[in-house]
């Protein structure tokens, strides 16, 4: 059932690639050279963008963040590790100034 997830190209990715381009933004997909290999980066801006699921990555205050009911030695363990790498990209991503903000 997991296998059938996609990594790339996912809908909600595709409706703001959709948005970008026709507003007229340019952007390069999944930069390997950045950490957490960003979905979207706009390089003119020095922006990125990650498209990511409340599910995978434990967004506090979503009603889609709720632990399975399987497994439940192994889904507590891989969504914090999810979500730690995501802080620690997050910090990466500052220290090289290259957050938008």
């Amino acid at each position: 059932m997991m296998a059938k997830i996609k990594k790339t190209n996912t809908k909600p990715e595709l409706i703001v690639r959709r948005f970008l381009f026709k507003n007229g933004f340019r952007y390069r997909l999944y930069n390997k050279n950045l950490p957490g290999n960003p979905d979207i980066v706009l390089p003119k801006y020095k922006t990125i963008i990650f498209i990511n699921g409340c599910f995978w990555h434990l967004h506090e205050g979503c009603k889609y963040n709720r632990m399975p009911k399987s497994r439940p030695d192994y889904w507590p363990i891989k969504l914090q590790g999810n979500a730690d790498r995501d802080k620690i990209n997050k910090m990466e991503l500052e220290r090289i100034n290259y957050l938008g903000w």
